[in-house]
């Protein structure tokens, strides 16, 4: 933003917002007690102000056009939505292929792919048909992840239901014990989850010095997420929480934010045990805008679609 339109928009905002700083930036040549730099660093907050406006004004627009979804439409070279094929090569025990829109899975039901309905940032959550699952590529910024970047947070349910059950008694029957630094915890066998998890404990085994993140803070649990309706992922026993202790939570570190508020980012969990966990098929819920850094989730599809597994 060049210092002329920084100047009209701290004008704009001098005139709606009377926040202390802005009345502090419009009134320092009449007031005389402000020096330069005072009077620059208060016209830097007011510009900040009047740019968060603009791009809260700017989602209230993407949010009435499927916000995020700059991934939709890519297809392979055989017409197969690029979504779809992760699918494909994630789970070739239930996913047979793609046609006329559908997956087609090996018990011979179908899922469509694209609903076709345009959904703001949370129904794309809430009401996730298999194509949101694919609106953004996961990655593991070096700080903060971008505005609403939450690769693998979306889910579809009929599909996640059809592979690991669609109950707590149908998930239960999958789960068996994985050895996890002196505790046992329950995961899926389904996909081979349990075994990728057997080989990030392994891993992690050679560096004792990462130990104190590691104790088991749940896997399986059967429940909606937090404030939402939807299932988490603990339900499918895909999920594990860790290191509660040295974990951070968007709601903890925000409180009273909801989806689309502006926050801030926090992490204290080495990024070496992200790198096992990935290397192994799991995403970490640090990589997300609304970060739960506890959070480790078995979602090879997400991975590959990101060319990273």
């Amino acid at each position: 933003m060049n210092k002329q339109f920084k100047h009209l928009l701290t004008l704009l905002v001098c005139a709606l917002l009377p926040c202390s700083a802005v009345v502090i930036a419009c009134n320092s040549s009449s007031s005389g007690k402000l020096d330069t730099a005072r009077a620059a660093e208060a016209n830097e907050a007011a510009a900040a102000t009047a740019d968060n406006a603009g791009e809260a004004n700017s989602l209230g627009v993407a949010d009435q056009k499927n916000h995020g979804k700059s991934e939709v439409g890519k297809t392979t070279k055989e017409g197969i939505p690029t979504g779809a094929k992760a699918l494909m090569d994630a789970y070739p025990d239930w996913v047979k292929g793609y046609e006329n829109g559908y997956i087609v899975m090996k018990n011979g039901k179908k899922i469509l792919y694209d609903d076709g309905r345009e959904k703001g940032f949370e129904e794309m959550l809430d009401n996730s048909d298999l194509e949101d699952m694919f609106y953004t590529k996961y990655v593991e910024p070096a700080a903060a992840p971008e505005y609403l970047a939450d690769a693998g947070r979306s889910r579809n349910e009929e599909f996640f239901k059809m592979m690991y059950g669609g109950s707590a008694a149908e998930v239960r029957r999958h789960l068996v014990n994985v050895p996890w630094f002196g505790q046992t915890v329950q995961f899926t066998n389904v996909n081979g989850a349990a075994e990728q998890l057997k080989k990030v404990a392994a891993e992690l085994a050679k560096y004792p010095e990462l130990k104190k993140y590691l104790k088991s803070s749940g896997t399986f649990y059967w429940r909606t997420v937090r404030g939402a309706k939807r299932q988490s992922a603990h339900s499918y026993g895909i999920a594990f929480d860790i290191g509660v202790d040295h974990s951070d939570y968007w709601l903890w570190k925000n409180k009273g934010a909801k989806e689309t508020t502006k926050i801030k980012y926090a992490n204290r969990i080495p990024r070496q045990i992200v790198e096992i966990f990935r290397k192994h098929g799991f995403i970490w819920g640090g990589a997300w805008y609304h970060y739960d850094t506890m959070h480790f989730e078995y979602r090879p599809e997400i991975l590959k679609y990101a060319g990273m597994y």
